[in-house]
């Protein structure tokens, strides 16, 4: 998978250096994921469509320290 232009990071991440998030990247069929902090360190991959299972599950019940997103 080539990413390496199309990395983007957390609407969460504007706070102090905006280093403390993980940034994505996405093709059609794959989501890339890397830590913000180490850009250059391997990158975990995964099926779109697990991926976006994923994401839809932390927004429906939120991480520690922070609220659920209102759908």
């Amino acid at each position: 998978m080539t990413t390496s232009d199309h990395w983007r990071k957390s609407s969460y991440s504007e706070g102090g250096d905006g280093n403390e998030c993980v940034e994505i990247a996405t093709t059609p069929t794959r989501t890339a994921v890397r830590d913000s902090k180490a850009p250059a360190a391997r990158t975990l991959t995964f099926p779109a469509g697990a991926f976006a299972a994923f994401v839809e599950g932390i927004t429906a019940v939120g991480l520690p320290g922070r609220r659920p997103t209102a759908p």
